[in-house]
Order: C-alpha cells, then sequence, then structure tokens
C-alpha cells in the first residue's frame, strides 16, 4: 500500500544523498522519512474520514449504544479482528486509535483494536507460517487475537477516559460542538466538509510534533540498536527469560513482519519459541515511540497502565507457548 513512500525514501537517502545502505544513519533516516509520511498521511485521511462519520452519527448516540447494548464481550473481540486485517505497526496504528476516541468508541473497546493491529496481520501470518508452520501461526494468531481482546475487557473496567489527556477532551467537546451545529441547521455534505476540514488540520497540528519525536526515536532506534544484542538474556535455562525478553524489547521498534527473521534467528539458537514470541510481542506492541505518540492522547499514568496490563499479558502468553510448543 505504501510502497510508493518507501520508493521516496530509498532515492532520497541512497541515492540523492548518496548513503550507504549498510550505515547507521541511512536505516535511521531512511525509516524517519518512511514512517513519518505513512503516518502524517494516515493521521489525514483517518481523522477526515472519522470526522464525516461523526458529523452524521453523533459521538453522544454511539456511546450510549455501546453502553446500553450487551454485546458479551464481543465488541472487545470485533475490534481484535478489526486490527487483524489492518496491517498497520503500532505508531501506524495510533491515528486509527485517535478517530476511535474521537468518534465515541469506548476506551477498551479501542485498546483491543490497538494491541492486537500491530501484532497480527496477513503479511505476518504468511511470514509465520513459512517459517514455524501452520500449528505454530494458528497457535499466535489465537493468541494475538485474545490478547487484544483480554487486556481490552481488562482496561474498559479500569474506567481509564479521566486519564485522556485535556486535549484529548477538547477535540471531543469540539466534535460535539460541530455535531450539533450540523444537526440543527440540517447541513448538507458539502457545507459540513469545511468544517470538518478544519478540525482536522487543528487535530494534526496538535499531535505533528510527538509524531516526529516518536518516529526519531524509532528511527534512531532501527538503525543504531543491534538486534543480537539482547540475545544472552533469553537462555532457555532462565526461567525469568520470557519476563525479562519481554521488558528488553521495549526499547526495539519493528512492525511484525521485520522482527520475524529475527525470531526465527533466535529459535534456531535454541531459545524456547514461546520466549522468542514474546521478545517479537514487545518489540511490536510496546515501543517507546508509541508512548511518544500516544504522550498526546493520553497522560502518563494512563500510557503506564496500558503498558502494563500489555506486558502481563505478553508474558502470559510467552509461558503458555512455551508449554504447548
Amino acid at each position: 500500500m505504501f510502497d510508493w513512500i518507501q520508493y521516496i525514501a530509498d532515492w532520497l537517502v541512497y541515492q540523492l544523498l548518496h548513503l550507504n545502505k549498510e550505515q547507521h544513519i541511512a536505516k535511521a533516516l531512511n525509516f524517519f522519512i518512511y514512517d513519518s509520511v505513512k503516518i502524517l498521511i494516515l493521521l489525514f485521511v483517518v481523522i477526515f474520514f472519522m470526522g464525516i462519520v461523526n458529523s452524521y452519527f453523533p459521538i453522544d448516540k454511539v456511546k450510549n449504544y455501546l453502553s446500553r447494548k450487551k454485546l458479551y464481550g464481543l465488541e472487545y473481540l470485533m475490534a481484535s479482528l478489526f486490527g487483524v486485517v489492518t496491517p498497520f505497526c503500532s505508531c501506524s496504528s495510533v491515528p486509527l486509535f485517535i478517530g476511535f476516541v474521537r468518534g465515541g468508541i469506548p476506551l477498551g473497546v479501542t485498546f483491543s483494536f490497538l494491541i492486537t493491529s500491530p501484532l497480527v496481520n496477513e503479511v505476518a501470518i504468511g511470514l509465520f507460517i513459512g517459517l514455524f508452520g501452520l500449528k505454530t501461526t494458528i497457535i499466535y494468531v489465537i493468541s494475538g487475537i485474545l490478547l487484544g481482546t483480554i487486556s481490552g475487557s481488562i482496561l474498559q473496567k479500569l474506567n481509564l477516559e479521566r486519564f485522556l489527556t485535556p486535549w484529548v477532551q477538547q477535540v471531543l467537546a469540539n466534535a460535539q460542538k460541530d455535531q450539533d451545529l450540523f444537526q440543527a441547521e440540517k447541513q448538507s455534505l458539502k457545507q459540513r466538509l469545511p468544517v470538518i476540514w478544519s478540525e482536522v488540520l487543528k487535530i494534526v497540528k496538535g499531535i505533528v510534533p510527538y509524531v516526529l519525536i516518536g518516529i526519531a526515536i524509532g528511527g534512531w532506534m532501527h538503525g543504531y540498536v543491534p538486534e543480537g544484542f539482547f540475545e544472552k538474556y533469553m537462555d532457555k535455562s532462565n526461567l525469568f527469560a520470557v519476563p525479562i525478553a519481554t521488558l528488553l524489547a521495549v526499547p526495539m521498534y519493528a512492525n511484525a513482519s521485520g522482527i520475524l527473521p529475527v525470531v526465527q534467528v533466535l529459535v534456531a539458537k535454541g531459545i524456547p519459541l514461546g520466549t522468542a514470541i514474546a521478545f517479537m510481542m514487545g518489540v511490536v506492541g510496546l515501543s517507546l515511540p508509541e508512548a511518544m505518540l500516544l504522550k498526546k492522547v493520553m497522560t502518563l499514568k494512563l500510557i503506564a497502565i496500558f503498558f502494563s496490563v500489555v506486558t502481563i499479558c505478553i508474558i502470559i502468553s510467552g509461558y503458555l507457548f512455551n508449554m504447548l510448543l
């Protein structure tokens, strides 16, 4: 989908600047250009689309419907399944997360999407089958979906909306005000578009600094953190290898398809598959760049709670994988 952006990034770094592909600075800069353009495009598209949707489906009605209807946890499962069909890394999922929050989707349901989206997608599934076989892939996909579903359900029960930042509260208030205007004046879509676009620009302008800082951190990690640095801490004789692997993964940053070859190398070196997959989930689902992007919409306390719940679930998954495989 975004191959043309990669082409531009490659041209700028390797042809225009004449940097060598093996240089750390080249890898970091290429990553920064690619992810910056991709995420900014996603921000514009998602927030604009959600703005149109929100203008016809008021936030309060969406919240009330989801609060009244007893879906018995299916809403979290559906959000996780939607995450499976969106092939985004953790940072790329943040624009959709913001759009969902702005659209009145409960926070726990939105978290289910945010957790599953980077972990499980069709590209990662295809690679997983090739590297580890069908049985392991099925267990991984199911565990990824369950991880998002269970984590989202737990986070929803904690009533964390109060920990959203004032910026998000203001965005929600503006969205509600715009909706009231649209409904009162029964405006056509053409009449609504200037107001919607103005709000899109305001939201993107507010979050761009966080996006660029987060991606810059991710680019530095991508270029300078050696992939084999943590292997010695994941030895199969270490009872605490799974939690150590999960926590040590946080400083790294990659998407699922990018980290899978590393997982294959770890397994080939004798590291248990469950430990290697916990490391992969930590790299993909818990990263400092993602935390930096989320800082605009969540307080530090909410980010800490979110990361803690997901970390615990990943560690449990890692131990279960080691027992099952």
